[in-house]
């Protein structure tokens, strides 16, 4: 099933505000002096994932954890959520401490078989406005794969293979990064961002129903330290970015975090100790 259309309807309206308590708290996570941040500045760009978390009603989360995604979707009897990717385009900035509002829209729901069995792709679009202003400061998509139960798929795998070779032709990067994702990093990503899939903190669930070996990482964590890279590489903020999930990411792996020119932009990749990448991204 699939659905389509130029300008999808806006499934729901909410209105949050830009707290410089939780931008702090993200600054304070990526490293960042916090108290650098004041009420006014606009907001780093990427880190409007601090808002717009909905607070969902223990009674109406998903076996699974995961919240409410801002639209009804509808039963595809696929149990399981993970976010495959997003795709971001800023035409403004969110001052800190302003209030926002988000449009919401369903924009394609996919079946499609892989080597794991059948899954299907969502995206779901949102629009960022700041109040008083007439046009969006952001248009996200992002992308999330439902599967099935562990029992009906490849227990583990992360479901549909999304794994690819390092970029062909891919330039010597302009700046590299390790880090180790931890159960502190992954803990306090979550609060942040009042994240309840239980993949990300619920060891017994993670090994037990996903039949995961150890906690995953959120995708957006390493997506929020390329990006911090790339601010320090160029001097500016990007006009856009998008990444794409490649292969699970467990906690306590050590991850190598590269940033490459792009004749168009910023190539971006998070590679496994094996060399293997986990994440591909792009800015310009």
């Amino acid at each position: 099933m699939t659905r389509t259309g130029a300008h999808p309807a806006v499934a729901e309206v909410a209105h949050d505000r830009c707290a410089l308590s939780l931008v702090r708290r993200l600054a304070a996570l990526l490293d960042r002096d916090p108290a650098a941040i004041a009420e006014g500045q606009p907001l780093p760009r990427g880190w409007h994932v601090v808002m717009f978390n909905a607070p969902t009603r223990q009674s109406d989360l998903r076996p699974d954890g995961a919240s409410a995604l801002g639209v009804v979707l509808p039963e595809l009897g696929l149990p399981r959520l993970m976010m495959g990717g997003r795709n971001v385009r800023f035409a403004g900035d969110i001052p800190v401490g302003s209030p926002v509002r988000r449009e919401t829209r369903l924009a394609k729901v996919s079946r499609k078989e892989g080597r794991s069995g059948h899954f299907a792709l969502v995206d779901i679009e949102h629009h960022l406005i700041v109040e008083g202003a007439g046009a969006p400061a952001l248009i996200e998509t992002v992308s999330y794969i439902l599967r099935p139960g562990a029992e009906g798929s490849e227990a583990g795998r992360g479901g549909p293979s999304l794994r690819a070779a390092r970029p062909v032709g891919m330039a010597p990067p302009a700046a590299t990064r390790r880090i180790v994702p931890d159960e502190t990093l992954l803990f306090r990503y979550s609060a942040i961002t009042d994240n309840p899939h239980r993949i990300h903190y619920d060891l017994p669930y993670a090994r037990k129903v996903e039949k995961y070996p150890a906690l995953l990482v959120n995708g957006t964590i390493p997506a929020m330290f390329l990006l911090e890279m790339l601010r320090e590489v160029t001097g500016h903020e990007p006009a856009g970015f998008e990444s794409r999930n490649l292969a699970p990411i467990f906690c306590g792996t050590q991850l190598t975090l590269s940033v490459a020119p792009l004749d168009d932009g910023w190539a971006m990749l998070a590679e496994d100790a094996q060399g293997q990448p986990c994440l591909e991204a792009r800015a310009w």
